[in-house]
C-alpha cells in the first residue's frame, strides 16, 4: 500500500508517520511506501522496512503533485494548511494554500481517475460560526466567521461533490482544537490552548489571550492520529451522502484546563499563566462553537478522550 501525506513535516504529519510505521498496515494491507510532502523535506524515520520518500514541494505551484499522483497512491492524507491567524492576516496566502492547492489536488486525482484513492483532509470546527444553536451536529449549516473557516468549508463541499461523482473517495474530518501540542507556540489562534499548559509544565510563563470562561472543543493528539488512521479503513458504503463530520472531542473551558494544570503541577504552575485578553485572538476563538453532537463519528467507530485530565496526564507521561 502506498500512502502520501501533505504537510508531513508538521506536528500532526510526523506523528501520523510514526503511528503508520508502528502499525505496519492500513485498510488490512501492509504499508509498503510512504511519500512525505512539505515545503521542506520531512525527517526520515530512523528505522523502517517501508520505503519512505521525502519531497520538498510547494503544493501551490502548477503541477506540483503530478509526480506523486502519477504513482496512484492508495491513501492521501491532506494535512497541509495555512493556520487560522495566518490565513486571517494574509487572505491571498490562505486562499492559495488552503483552497487553490486543495482544488488542484482534487483535479489531479480526477484527471488520473483515482476513484478508489481515499483522500482524507484535516478540516476544522472553524467551518462553523455565526448564530448557532447551543449544540451543533454534522449537518448544522456552515457559516464560518473567519477566512480559514471559509476556506475549509469550501474544500469540504468540493470533496463531497468529487466523491459523489466518483472522482475520488474523499473524507473531511473536522478536527477539534488539538491539545496539548509539544514544541513552541505557532501562528494558530488556538496555539494558546496548548501554551497555557505546556509552558507552565516546563516551568515557563505563558499568556492566556481569552477569558477563563471561554469554552473550547478539544481532542488530544493521540486521538486525532487514531481518527486519521481509522478514517482510511471505513468502507465507502457506510459513510453516507455527506463526507464531512466532526470528530468526538470534549467540551471544556479555560478555567477547567487550568484546574487540571493545578491538579497535576500545583498552584505554582497556574501562577505562571498571565491573563491578557488579545483583541486579535479573542474574536477568532469566540467564533468557534464548543458543543457538538458527534453521533455519526461515534457510530463509525471514532473514539475521543474521556475527559480533560486524561489529556494532561497523557502529555505528562510522554514528555515529562
Amino acid at each position: 500500500m502506498h500512502i502520501a501525506i501533505t504537510g508531513a513535516a508538521g506536528f500532526l504529519g510526523q506523528r501520523l508517520v510514526q503511528q503508520l510505521l508502528a502499525r505496519g498496515e492500513l485498510r488490512q494491507q501492509p504499508i509498503t511506501r510512504l511519500t512525505l510532502i512539505d515545503q521542506v523535506e520531512a525527517p526520515q524515520p530512523s528505522q523502517s522496512n517501508v520505503s519512505v520518500t521525502s519531497l520538498a514541494i510547494d503544493i501551490t505551484k502548477l503541477g506540483a503533485l503530478d509526480s506523486v499522483l502519477d504513482q496512484r497512491p492508495d491513501v492521501i492524507y491532506h494535512l497541509a494548511a495555512v493556520v487560522s491567524s495566518a490565513a486571517e492576516a494574509d487572505f491571498d496566502l490562505g486562499m492559495l494554500v488552503n483552497f487553490d492547492a486543495t482544488r488542484a489536488l482534487l483535479e489531479g486525482c480526477r484527471a488520473r481517475e483515482l476513484s478508489n484513492t481515499r483522500l482524507i483532509m484535516a478540516s476544522s470546527v472553524a467551518a462553523y460560526g455565526g448564530d448557532l444553536p447551543d449544540v451543533l451536529d454534522d449537518m448544522t449549516a456552515l457559516q464560518p466567521q473567519t477566512s480559514y473557516g471559509t476556506q475549509k468549508a469550501m474544500c469540504e463541499l468540493l470533496i463531497n461533490d468529487y466523491s459523489r461523482r466518483g472522482f475520488i473517495d474523499g473524507l473531511a474530518l473536522r478536527l477539534p482544537t488539538i491539545v496539548i501540542r509539544p514544541g513552541r507556540p505557532n501562528a494558530a489562534a488556538s496555539s494558546f490552548a496548548s501554551s497555557i499548559l505546556r509552558e507552565p509544565l516546563n516551568g515557563e510563563k505563558a499568556v492566556c489571550p481569552v477569558s477563563i470562561n471561554q469554552p473550547l472543543f478539544v481532542m488530544s493528539p493521540d486521538k486525532v492520529i487514531d481518527a486519521l488512521i481509522h478514517g482510511a479503513d471505513i468502507a465507502q458504503e457506510v459513510l453516507g451522502k455527506f463526507r464531512a463530520f466532526i470528530l468526538p472531542g470534549i467540551t471544556t473551558h479555560v478555567a477547567e484546563m487550568l484546574d487540571a494544570l493545578q491538579e497535576v503541577a500545583g498552584p505554582e504552575a497556574v501562577a505562571l499563566v498571565h491573563h491578557e485578553q488579545d483583541p486579535r485572538i479573542e474574536p477568532l476563538v469566540a467564533s468557534w462553537p464548543a458543543r457538538f453532537e458527534t453521533e455519526k463519528a461515534t457510530q463509525l467507530g471514532f473514539v475521543g478522550d474521556r475527559d480533560f485530565r486524561q489529556i494532561v496526564d497523557a502529555y505528562v507521561a510522554e514528555y515529562h
